[in-house]
């Protein structure tokens, strides 16, 4: 995609991609919803839930930006964290500015040292974004600030929190500064790149990652493998992907009653996303080891 010099008129039309990347965990997703005022990326307590790539579009009179939410930066452990790491890195390739996040708690180690390293190699350019800033007490916040610009050097830190929507106008304002003099991308109706069938299945991942514990929501993979709409009603058929058959069973629970409970809650929310009934229906399979396996992977919109 062309990118234009920004030596135009202030009232020129801006657009550009944004890229929010940084550890898993520290709100990407809730700030990406609060900037397009959509819930559109997932959000849970448990770390590496985002595993997509995934655009909000936000348009206006003479803007449009296009967020990109991406999986949390880690040391890929096996064949999925190594796809969902090509996306984070697909993100910095195009993007016209970079929001590095980080959470009040975080320290510059590990993978937020590595993450500031693909920034400034990039030479986009960026904001340094403290999040969770509602939890700070006492001197907390001035103390963090002053810590992470030791390591921020020219790039800008903004402070906010993305839960109750503090300092968004400001990172709102800064980011249009930012983007080059550009025609949209996408049509001004348009709030994301991804399709119905998608954030159906996102919405039953999100309610698994809710309803159970340990690793068992990380082996999981959910499939539309129908969806249909009529006038009034959406029928939607998912498929749910455990690695093992003891997965299975957990996920079915005693009597169906725990599938039963993440149908009941995906489909109340499906319902309030697309403005419509919707009849679900779900199915557990057992695809043994599908994160190791690039074929699977493949199949299941990983891998090119």
């Amino acid at each position: 995609m062309s990118k234009k010099s920004t030596d135009q008129p202030p009232t020129a039309f801006r657009s550009g991609f944004v890229s929010i990347i940084g550890k898993p965990n520290v709100g990407k997703s809730t700030l990406m919803n609060a900037l397009i005022g959509e819930r559109l990326s997932i959000i849970t307590a448990k770390a590496q839930t985002t595993r997509h790539r995934i655009f909000g579009i936000l348009t206006g009179k003479d803007f449009q930006i296009v967020y990109s939410d991406t999986p949390g930066v880690m040391k890929p452990q096996y064949e999925l964290q190594e796809a969902m790491m090509r996306f984070v890195y697909q993100s910095l390739e195009d993007a016209d500015m970079i929001l590095f996040v980080v959470e009040l708690g975080d320290k510059m180690d590990g993978d937020n040292v590595e993450i500031l390293e693909l920034l400034r190699k990039s030479g986009v350019p960026a904001l340094f974004v403290i999040n969770k800033i509602d939890k700070s007490k006492g001197s907390q916040l001035e103390d963090k600030v002053t810590y992470f610009k030791e390591f921020s050097g020219d790039i800008p830190i903004l402070c906010i929190s993305a839960l109750d929507k503090t300092n968004l106008e400001p990172l709102f304002d800064q980011i249009l500064e930012k983007l080059p003099v550009h025609p949209p991308y996408f049509p001004e109706d348009e709030m994301t790149d991804r399709t119905e069938r998608f954030f159906a299945s996102e919405i039953i991942r999100e309610k698994i990652f809710l309803n159970y514990k340990k690793e068992v929501p990380y082996s999981c993979e959910v499939i539309i493998a129908s969806f249909k709409e009529e006038e009034k009603i959406i029928r939607v058929m998912a498929e749910i992907f455990v690695e093992r058959a003891t997965q299975r069973a957990i996920i079915i629970g005693h009597g169906g009653l725990a599938l039963k409970k993440v149908g009941i809650e995906a489909r109340k929310d499906m319902e309030a996303f697309f403005g419509k009934q919707v009849h679900l229906e779900t199915y557990v399979r057992v695809e043994k080891d599908w994160r190791q396996n690039k074929l699977k992977l493949k199949r299941f919109g990983y891998v090119d």
